[in-house]
């Protein structure tokens, strides 16, 4: 991933990574003083940018009060070392030069002595340098999908799209690679595939932690922060869960907190504000999760400051088995119709149709305070889900994106294990960007289809295969892979089923592990096993079998594929039938067989595609 994810921040600015194995110029300028057997003392002497935390993940966080001429700056949490060293995180001294600075830490890894307390790892490896290195670590690094360059990363927040910039940011933990310190992360992108990083962008204050929300451009200074501002709104999390603003005057590079914070406050938990313009009503609307009580909360706002509650849905509707989060909601047409349909996206955890955290969506109207949901043929509101693959979660839309397209990204992984997947400098990629859009099913219920955004065609690299028609029986054909960058790769091919009851796509490698996609023509699915996969012993959650509906009467089937270094991403029936999962095989996959359950079928128009890494 070399060029696909690359920095631009200097070395004066806070993007620093970490991983196993840093290395850092050794320091004297760091003096450890012990006040008890869980209070410490951490004082910076010399001069240097950046204070490494030596981490050790299966400790708890301690608690780490950054002191700044004997006030306090800021609160992290960390998991410092306590028996051996994981990696480093860094923490930016630059802000601080010509201060005095000191960690006043309280650990929860309480010792009977202070001299107990004294031999943890801790203690020994606080190290100051004035440079970092961001080169990968991580075999399961992804090659083309983003990435935080260090640390815990899930929902991506406040997307818009201003001066032919896509923008996202994305909940960060810039101090540990397990879920804490919630931050938005920010990067930026001109073609969705090539993304700069920037400084975090909003920061915890007084107010809490930052969780997760939304942007929005405003155009007509309804709020009085300026023409063509971007104004962020999302959830401090503090004792409780309420709604701030900030906005920014340099395309979201910074961001000012609004000082009349919190706009929204309720009697109960409710996160995740996503806003925007209705051009019906002449106002803003803003949808917000009521988390425990399932159901999405419907606010308007002339100004964006004072919101009245107009309405709510859900209560007792769709999967009611987790938390509802992340919502969004926006207009579509109706492919092959001049009908237009309003979708809520409604991510839920855990209830996923496959356990764990899952996307499920409303197809409805909306009147500018209402929503209203269509019904089945038995006056019911179906479930509905966006993506049958265990790991795409808290998909949101870019707002503002060019020529009407409904633009969307999600979380790559899934509650259930995300903390626990093999790697440690990062933990955490975005599914790749995709289009939404609608379509009649044969029931007559409208559903919404997905596929990957046009951008990502400049991906494409060498055409290693290109078969136009091969006959394929129980016995199989098997096409190679190729071998470099890990065997990442784009496939596309139809599946004519013939009088097969099954054909298998299977991808392994020489050791035996494998992913088997299988097409059931006769039931209109396509299942995803990757209980085979790799490494899959690290969560009881992560072996599974994922099964999606390709809406296509058991025809042909054209089916496309995306395998990066931990992922598969297929797209059948263009899009009507998605499965996002991740995979970690001990080496790369090298091969792909093609089989029936017996009878003879066809797949035609297959190639399969390196990958442009060097963009």
């Amino acid at each position: 991933m070399k060029a696909i994810i690359k920095s631009t921040i200097s070395i004066a600015a806070v993007y620093m990574a970490c991983m196993t194995g840093f290395t850092v110029m050794a320091s004297d300028g760091v003096k450890v003083e012990h006040l008890g057997t869980n209070n410490t003392l951490v004082r910076v002497v010399g001069d240097s940018k950046y204070l490494m935390l030596p981490v050790q993940e299966a400790y708890d966080d301690a608690t780490v009060n950054v002191v700044v001429d004997g006030k306090l700056d800021r609160t992290i949490y960390v998991r410092l070392a306590k028996s051996k060293v994981d990696y480093s995180m860094p923490l930016d001294l630059t802000p601080y030069k010509g201060h005095d600075v000191v960690l006043n830490i309280v650990t929860s890894q309480n010792r009977s002595t202070v001299r107990e307390a004294k031999e943890d790892a801790c203690w020994s490896n606080f190290q100051l340098t004035d440079s970092i290195d961001v080169t990968n670590q991580e075999k399961y690094r992804p090659a083309y999908h983003h990435t935080p360059l260090y640390g815990w990363m899930n929902d991506p927040n406040g997307m818009f799209y201003k001066d032919g910039k896509w923008h996202l940011y994305y909940q960060w933990n810039p101090y540990g690679s397990k879920w804490q310190n919630m931050t938005w992360g920010h990067s930026s992108s001109s073609d969705l595939v090539n993304w700069e990083h920037h400084p975090a962008a909003i920061e915890p204050n007084g107010l809490g932690s930052v969780f997760s929300g939304s942007s929005a451009i405003d155009h007509e200074n309804s709020a009085g922060f300026g023409k063509d501002a971007v104004i962020a709104m999302y959830t401090s999390a503090g004792a409780s869960q309420i709604q701030s603003l900030a906005y920014s005057h340099d395309n979201g590079n910074t961001f000012t907190i609004y000082p009349g914070n919190p706009v929204i406050t309720l009697e109960s938990e409710a996160r995740d504000p996503n806003m925007f313009w209705n051009p019906d009503t002449k106002h803003w609307t803003l949808i917000l999760a009521h988390a425990l009580d399932k159901e999405m909360l419907i606010f308007t706002s002339h100004d964006m400051k004072e919101w009245t509650l107009q309405s709510s849905f859900g209560k007792g509707l769709g999967a009611q088995d987790g938390v509802w989060e992340c919502p969004d909601l926006f207009e579509l047409p109706v492919d092959g119709t001049d009908r237009k349909k309003w979708v809520l996206l409604c991510n839920i955890n855990p209830g996923g149709p496959f356990g764990g955290s899952g996307i499920q969506y409303f197809i409805g109207d909306f009147d500018g305070k209402t929503f209203t949901a269509d019904t089945d043929a038995n006056g019911s509101v179906p479930t509905k889900w966006l993506d049958y693959g265990k790991d795409n979660y808290a998909i949101v839309s870019w707002s503002d994106a060019p020529d009407n397209r409904r633009t969307a990204i999600g979380w790559m992984s899934n509650w259930q294990y995300a903390a626990e997947v093999p790697t440690k400098q990062f933990r955490s990629a975005n599914t790749l960007p995709r289009e939404i859009s609608l379509f009649t099913g044969a029931d007559g219920q409208i559903y919404a289809a997905s596929v990957p955004s046009p951008e990502l065609n400049a991906l494409r690299g060498k055409e290693i295969v290109n078969a136009k028609s091969v006959s394929v029986n129980k016995k199989g054909k098997t096409f190679s892979l190729p071998a470099e960058n890990d065997g990442v790769c784009e496939i596309i091919m139809n599946i004519e089923p013939g009088k097969a009851g099954s054909l298998s796509l299977t991808f392994s490698n020489d050791k035996g592990e494998k992913s088997v996609m299988t097409y059931a023509p006769n039931y209109e699915t396509l299942s995803f096993d990757r209980r085979e996969s790799g490494i899959v012993d690290f969560s009881q959650d992560f072996p599974a079998v994922t099964t999606t509906p390709v809406f296509n009467g058991g025809r042909t089937l054209p089916v496309r594929i995306f395998v990066d270094r931990a992922s598969i991403e297929v797209f059948a029936n263009d899009g009507k039938g998605v499965m996002t999962n991740l995979v970690f095989p001990t080496e790369p996959y090298n091969k792909l067989t093609v089989n029936t359950d017996g009878a003879s079928a066809k797949i035609k128009n297959l190639k399969i595609f390196t990958i442009n890494t060097e963009k």
